[in-house]
C-alpha cells in the first residue's frame, strides 16, 4: 500500500482572461494537493502511475499531478511528527483508491 501525495496548480488568469501563455494571460498558482491511499500495486511508481492515469488534470484551469509516493508505514510516521488537527484532516481527507476497484 503507497500513499501518492499530488500537487494542484490553478490557473487565476483563467478566471478574468482566456488563462492562455501565449496571450500573456497565464497566472498560476500552486494550491494544496490530495493524498490518494493506493491499494493493490506493488511498487511506488505503479501507485503513482495509477494516480496519474486515473484523477491527473491537466487543463487550462487547474492541473494536479503526481508529486511523491511513500509507503503507508512512512506515511503513518511523517503524520505523527504533524500538529493533531492538521494529522486528523489528512487522515479523514485521504482517497483510498484501488486500480482493482475502478
Amino acid at each position: 500500500m503507497f500513499v501518492v501525495k499530488t500537487q494542484i496548480l490553478e490557473n487565476y488568469g483563467a478566471h478574468s482572461a482566456d488563462g492562455k501563455f501565449s496571450n500573456g494571460n497565464a497566472y498560476w498558482k500552486m494550491k494544496g494537493g490530495n493524498e490518494y491511499i493506493v491499494n493493490d500495486v506493488e511498487r511506488p511508481q505503479d501507485a503513482m502511475a495509477f494516480i496519474a492515469a486515473k484523477y491527473m488534470v491537466n487543463d487550462l484551469y487547474c492541473k494536479e499531478f503526481p508529486l511523491e509516493a511513500v509507503t503507508w508505514k512512512e506515511w503513518q510516521n511523517e503524520l505523527m511528527d504533524l500538529d493533531e488537527g492538521y494529522r486528523a484532516f489528512l487522515v479523514e481527507n485521504a482517497i483510498p483508491v484501488s486500480p482493482l476497484q475502478t
